[in-house]
């Protein structure tokens, strides 16, 4: 009859025999050419002098060296490893974990968590930007182009906390009238003279309330709550208004949140909805995001940003700003997607003396037939430079009848020409060509027709042909390679500031990856793939 078997919490006292395979030493067990030992070659080179200030140097010492914790957390995004719980795991049962390490205990989620959120976030940029000034060095850089690209990431939110602009101006001016009425109601009652105004509403609700209390303190007045109580008429007036300024202050609160955005995620505030690529209900539902700027040159990620606006038109020039401050030098060219065409981009590039090639929006259509029947097209329409003149498809003439300024939602001022028809009146193609009551006109900045021809003509040279294959591969490339190789779709952290140490995370990790396959591939010091001669 077997006797029942006792069990404890520490398993050793089973009493097995067990004899220890492992060497001691792991440094035969990880391989002489695995990504691990270039990642800490690479890392340990950095200086990390940013990192160790952001330590007390009154406190007790960390329960790992910063310098490693930094190593673990870049190995782990290059491994698809993200959650703090998953890499304390890794660093109890992966060999290339404990090597990182070198003898140190492996440290528990929290520690990682609190080191990634908060002694890293002000040091992780400069550590990334010093990892690619190393690759400048070692001469894996062309420096020659550098290819732009956005893409929308998830935020860790919720689908349906969001909050619109439109909605709170609504509600906001529904409330004011309110607002009116009881103020002149107080005003008669109370022989007053309050105003409640559109710029100061907050501070003025703030004195009527304050008026209210102390009328409320000077009558001795009883607050009463509760069913079948009668409350007074200074309570009555005194708990309206307070409803008032609570609403008043939280409609303040979604305004300064706003920061120029027409919505935003209550549970992330620094998140905007957006359509994202993902569409699994296919009903283009909205869902709280970042985008995500990334700028490639040869194959590598050299610059990383996160931004609130969904259009990418508006991301271009504070890039390529904070681009050029943190590399140190500027690139001779930039080589983007229709997506980011704008005047207002074409002009900051002229003035930096960088060559764009940039497609136009419109580069696809123009190749329809549908386009080139278009009789309403501006392109479809004779155009005599010297007198500045347009013919239209019914022979009528439009010319310029005046000149409009525009300004940008970043500030940027540009001048549109205005053309009008000489008369449409009785045309037969007028249903074909404007949607006008009166007249077709022409709205035409000269400016960035110029601009876009030069970029135009230079995508269709031989240099611009290869720079556009070059851009499909490398930075579409390396955001096929984040989000579905290393799957990562969805950011674990909140607020713009950590998103952002999270993709420099991953940028790193990626570069390093991309790195340790060039070295054993032979591929060091290669920037551009050849167009392949057809046959």
């Amino acid at each position: 009859m077997p006797t029942n078997q006792k069990y404890h919490k520490n398993y050793t006292e089973f009493g097995e025999p067990y004899q220890l395979v492992l060497p001691l030493n792991l440094e035969g067990l990880v391989p002489d050419d695995d990504s691990v030992r270039l990642l800490s070659h690479e890392l340990e080179e950095l200086d990390y002098s940013l990192l160790y200030q952001a330590y007390s140097a009154k406190g007790r010492n960390p329960a790992v060296d910063p310098k490693t914790m930094f190593k673990i957390l870049t190995y782990a995004y290059s491994q698809n490893i993200y959650s703090s719980r998953k890499i304390e795991t890794a660093c109890k049962r992966d060999i290339n974990f404990m090597w990182l390490l070198a003898g140190q205990k492996a440290p528990d989620h929290s520690t990682i968590a609190r080191f990634r959120t908060g002694f890293l976030a002000d040091a992780c940029e400069d550590l990334f930007y010093q990892m690619v000034k190393r690759l400048e060095k070692a001469g894996e850089l062309s420096k020659e182009t550098v290819f732009i690209d956005g893409t929308k990431l998830e935020a860790c939110a919720n689908k349906y906390t969001f909050v619109w602009k439109k909605s709170v101006g609504k509600w906001e001016a529904k409330m004011f009238q309110k607002v009116q009425e009881a103020v002149s109601l107080l005003n008669q009652e109370y022989l007053q003279n309050f105003s409640v105004m559109e710029e100061t509403r907050t501070r003025d609700l703030q004195k009527i309330c304050q008026f209210l209390e102390q009328i409320c303190k000077e009558q001795h007045t009883v607050l009463v709550h509760g069913r079948g109580k009668r409350k007074s008429r200074n309570q009555k007036y005194l708990e309206l208004f307070r409803r008032f300024l609570e609403r008043q202050t939280i409609y303040d609160w979604h305004t300064a949140s706003f920061q120029g955005r027409n919505n935003y995620c209550k549970t992330d505030p620094d998140a905007t909805f957006m359509h994202m690529k993902d569409d699994h209900m296919r009903n283009a539902q909205l869902k709280p995001g970042y985008n995500v700027q990334i700028a490639v040159d040869s194959e590598y990620i050299v610059a990383t940003d996160i931004f609130q606006d969904r259009n990418d038109v508006w991301t271009l020039v504070p890039f390529l700003k904070r681009m050029e401050k943190n590399l140190g030098f500027r690139y001779p060219s930039i080589t983007a997607d229709s997506g980011y065409e704008s005047e207002e981009g074409y002009t900051y590039l002229q003035e930096q003396k960088q060559k764009p090639y940039i497609k136009p929006q419109t580069y696809e259509k123009w190749k329809k037939r549908s386009f080139k029947q278009d009789i309403s097209k501006r392109e479809n329409m004779g155009y005599d430079e010297t007198a500045d003149i347009y013919t239209c498809h019914a022979g009528k003439k439009l010319r310029p009848i005046f000149l409009k300024k525009q300004k940008s939602k970043s500030g940027y001022e540009s001048e549109v020409t205005v053309y009008e028809c000489e008369d449409c009146t009785g045309c037969p193609y007028k249903e074909k060509c404007t949607k006008a009551k009166e007249n077709k006109r022409l709205y035409i900045s000269k400016s960035f027709l110029e601009k876009r021809q030069e970029s135009y003509e230079n995508i269709l040279s031989e240099k611009g042909i290869q720079y556009r294959m070059n851009r499909s591969i490398q930075v579409e490339g390396a955001f096929g390679v984040l989000k579905n190789d290393y799957e990562f779709q969805r950011f674990l952290l909140r607020g713009k500031t950590k998103v952002k140490l999270e993709i420099l995370l991953l940028s790193m990790g990626y570069n390093l990856n991309k790195l340790h396959t060039k070295i054993q591939n032979d591929r060091m010091g290669s920037h551009l793939f050849q167009i392949k001669e057809s046959a």
